[in-house]
């Protein structure tokens, strides 16, 4: 019997773009904007929410090809976050993935995001370049390591 306190993984609507901007806006100094996670969801990509009791608690967006997944973003909110609700949406895109015939899962991670890395690592995901000056910062550029899943 599931359990109907526990978050489930559930479509991203553009009604939901509001409360995911919310949450985007509390975890990262450089936010995606409305316009970016709305434009995500009418493109058609793996749009996804983690939710309980109606509340929004995480997303994640996926873009798809034949080959591979690639992993566009993915936050917890701050309350929410060492709760494992990282692990449930990489799961659930590794899932989906897997069933979409994708041999492999791409993802950038921030170099100074060592909780992310080691979740990352945990799950199997090997770091296999570097996109030097990928992200901003407040005083500059930082590098993103880019990891990889074999599924």
């Amino acid at each position: 019997m599931k359990d109907k306190c526990a978050p489930e993984v559930r479509e991203m609507t553009l009604e939901d773009v509001q409360d995911v901007i919310l949450i985007e806006r509390e975890i990262f100094l450089f936010p995606w904007s409305i316009g970016n996670f709305s434009d995500s969801v009418k493109a058609g990509y793996v749009c996804r929410v983690i939710v309980k009791e109606n509340t929004i608690l995480g997303y994640g967006i996926m873009m798809m090809s034949p080959e591979e997944g690639h992993i566009l973003t993915l936050g917890i909110g701050v309350d929410c976050q060492k709760q494992g609700l990282g692990k449930v949406m990489i799961d659930y895109f590794s899932d989906h993935a897997r069933i979409n015939n994708a041999k492999s899962i791409l993802l950038d991670v921030r170099e100074s995001n060592e909780r992310a890395i080691r979740l990352y690592k945990k799950m199997g995901f090997e770091h296999i370049a570097v996109r030097k000056d990928y992200y901003p910062t407040m005083s500059g550029r930082e590098n993103a390591l880019v990891m990889k899943l074999i599924l």
